[in-house]
């Protein structure tokens, strides 16, 4: 039997993101009365701070479309002109929320096209391709931020030491002091890994890149 986790809908993650945020209540507030909103559905409508929590949950990045280097579907551009049809008085300000791979960076899976409705509100347009991997969030936890990649090493280091073989520092008398020592070395070893892959990398945590145009 042949089972295959279900992806990962990032509309849908937003629609739940908003919901638990207050943002969902102050929309008619926030936005200009002169839009029709009779042509706009409220489910496509959300605020930067709902879109910066998905970013930083998926290391995703919320960029101008111009640096946006992957193919943009027909209908995309279709649902594009029919809003700014209905909508002739909203500023063409065009965003895209995706992964770093699909954006051209300045060195110095799943895309989301959204325009600028003003005050920090963002009407998502069009999204394409694939649902992102079910475990992507899982997968980037550890980088979301410095507090979530400490808790990671601590308990990655811990792991590793209760399946490393007993007696490696050969205090009989003293499992305690061994397995404390040992749990240090490998913490360190840990350590040493993420630093050097961070700084080779050019890597930096979510919340510091997810509206970035630079590469790290």
């Amino acid at each position: 039997m042949d089972l295959k986790m279900p992806g990962t809908d990032l509309h849908a993650e937003l629609l739940k993101t908003k919901k638990r945020s207050k943002t969902n209540q102050d929309i008619n507030i926030d936005l200009s009365l002169d839009y029709k909103l009779d042509k706009i559905n409220s489910d496509r409508i959300f605020h930067i701070s709902d879109i910066k929590k998905i970013c930083i949950d998926y290391r995703l990045r919320f960029l101008d479309f111009e640096l946006f280097k992957g193919k943009v579907p027909d209908e995309a551009y279709k649902n594009l002109k029919s809003f700014y049809s209905d909508h002739k008085e909203i500023k063409r300000e065009i965003k895209m929320m995706a992964p770093s791979s699909l954006f051209q960076l300045e060195n110095y899976d799943d895309p989301l096209m959204f325009a600028s409705l003003g005050n920090d509100y963002f009407y998502l347009i069009h999204k394409w391709g694939n649902d992102l991997s079910f475990f992507r969030k899982i997968m980037m936890w550890p980088f979301k931020s410095l507090y979530n990649i400490i808790i990671f090493m601590c308990f990655i280091s811990l792991f590793l030491t209760l399946i490393i073989p007993k007696d490696l520092f050969q205090y009989e008398n003293n499992p305690g002091a061994e397995f404390f020592i040992t749990y240090l070395f490998v913490l360190k070893s840990v350590i040493a890994i993420f630093i050097y892959y961070g700084f080779a990398l050019g890597k930096n945590f979510n919340e510091y890149i997810w509206n970035r145009k630079f590469y790290n």
